[in-house]
């Protein structure tokens, strides 16, 4: 195992060659065993293989890529598969364009989807299959980590615990201490992680250089100096290095490309979606005959306030602007399955289309919760620096119960590293959400609360016993945002 750990980067390169390989394979041997000339050297074969790779490469890119050990299998399959289907269809699309000459078109039947449905079934099987035995050869190569977390309060610990704890092969939890336990360092000492959550940045300071100088793995929540320092580079002046953070603001040219961008979008959004948003209307309608619409007023760039546009989930009698919990009975039958799909979010193309919102931005909040954060969060103001937009790393990687302050680092996070291509990418990976439809919209309720421990507090059985226990529990951050 120590050999193989030192190989280990060149086995999972090799992993990826062969999955990309095999997901090359299947494309072109499948459609070339009915189009030989595929298979012949030619000019249709040679840009069409170039586009698979070259298009395949940029949607992992895009997608993460295959990254095993970092990542669940699920979340892996999901993106895999995304990004195979989509390069599938855009190549085959390129096949069908190129492939002019009449014999050719006499016996390749593009009509037919039955070959493309071959290819994307077997590719998904194999996509699966690298998926789990990738994560399998990593784990079984590395053990879990051990690793202690030190946070500032009972609070933080209840909000990031959970979340380490879904990644049980990457990560043990030996120690959950307070930063001001005087057995600090040795409990560092002998962890090979180290988790920071809400601690002073004085303190914080001093322990990510010291687990620098000890080799530790660190991770820590963002504060705004970290916000900050995404839009930094590095500079030297004279003979003194320096990081430079300068305050920049989309150009014109910048502007005019989104917003064109914007227009392209909600255009083809509006017509592709226009069957759906009937069949949803008709259902709302039929349900108990309220409005199909509901409207909101919400914050957008320089705190202008407009109307939001959503389709009603709520029963319109009784729902009032509060956070939406588990199994609540303002839901309609309807808007639960709305809900669940955010596909009552699709009104909002019109927004974006009157350029009230855009595609990518974060999210409009209502009026009342944007006091309430700023008062709370005096750094929310700084999201409204941009259009809100529809989409964004807070709605992809966030849920409904996700707190204020972790929305507003994502949100943070987008405005200080926007790019044309960061938009382009956003918009593709805004597909997942519809594959992790049962954890993005999670709603808003408490759990267990976690205690703090020692592995020196007691027995090692006790304390196996324990972390066992804690295993079990589960805590969500209660922080309100409302949808409705």
């Amino acid at each position: 195992m120590k050999l193989l750990k030192k190989f280990q980067r060149t086995i999972v390169l090799l992993l990826k060659l062969c999955l990309f390989v095999s997901l090359f394979a299947i494309f072109f041997l499948i459609f070339g065993n009915q189009n030989p000339w595929l298979l012949r050297s030619s000019r249709t074969a040679a840009i069409c293989m170039l586009t698979f790779v070259v298009l395949g490469g940029a949607m992992m890119s895009v997608y993460g890529g295959y990254r095993i050990g970092e990542y669940k299998s699920k979340p892996i399959i999901h993106s895999l598969t995304l990004s195979a289907f989509i390069t599938d269809i855009i190549t085959h699309l390129q096949l069908c364009i190129m492939n002019t000459n009449a014999n050719n078109n006499a016996t390749f039947r593009y009509e037919n989807p039955e070959l493309l449905l071959l290819v994307m079934l077997l590719q998904f099987v194999v996509i699966v299959f690298f998926a789990y035995f990738g994560n399998f050869v990593f784990f079984s190569i590395n053990s879990p980590e051990k690793c202690c977390v030190i946070t500032s309060s009972k609070y933080a610990l209840n909000n990031i615990v959970p979340k380490i704890r879904k990644y049980k092969k990457q990560y043990v939890i030996t120690d959950m201490i307070l930063y001001t336990d005087n057995r600090l360092f040795d409990i560092v000492n002998r962890c090979d992680t180290v988790f920071l959550y809400d601690v002073p940045m004085s303190t914080r300071t001093m322990l990510v250089e010291y687990c620098y100088a000890k080799n530790k793995n660190i991770y820590y929540n963002f504060e705004m100096c970290d916000v900050v320092s995404l839009r930094s580079r590095t500079s030297i002046l004279d003979d003194k290095p320096l990081v430079a953070s300068q305050i920049k603001g989309l150009t014109v040219e910048q502007s005019v490309a989104k917003r064109i961008m914007d227009l392209v979008i909600s255009t083809v959004g509006l017509i592709v979606t226009s069957p759906l948003m009937l069949i949803c209307a008709a259902a709302i309608k039929a349900e108990d005959g309220g409005k199909v619409f509901f409207k909101q007023k919400r914050a957008t760039k320089g705190g202008k306030i407009f109307e939001v546009y959503k389709f009603r989930t709520m029963k319109e009698a009784g729902s009032v602007n509060r956070s939406v919990t588990s199994d609540d009975d303002r839901i309609t039958k309807v808007g639960k399955y709305l809900r669940k799909f955010r596909i009552d979010e699709l009104p909002q193309i019109i927004n974006i289309f009157k350029g009230e919102m855009s595609v990518v931005g974060p999210r409009p909040e209502m009026i009342e919760n944007v006091d309430a954060y700023t008062k709370a969060l005096p750094e929310f103001s700084y999201r409204l620096r941009v259009k809100a937009g529809l989409t964004g790393f807070a709605q992809i990687a966030g849920k409904y119960n996700t707190s204020p302050k972790d929305k507003l680092v994502m949100d943070l996070m987008y405005i200080e590293q926007y790019s044309i291509w960061l938009d382009i990418k956003l918009i593709f990976q805004t597909l997942t959400v519809f594959l992790k439809a049962s954890d993005s919209t999670e709603a808003f309720k408490t759990g267990e609360e976690y205690e703090f421990f020692c592995a020196d507090d007691s027995s090692s059985e006790t304390t196996e016993t324990g972390i066992a226990e804690q295993d079990s529990a589960s805590n969500t951050d209660t922080n309100t945002g409302t949808r409705e």
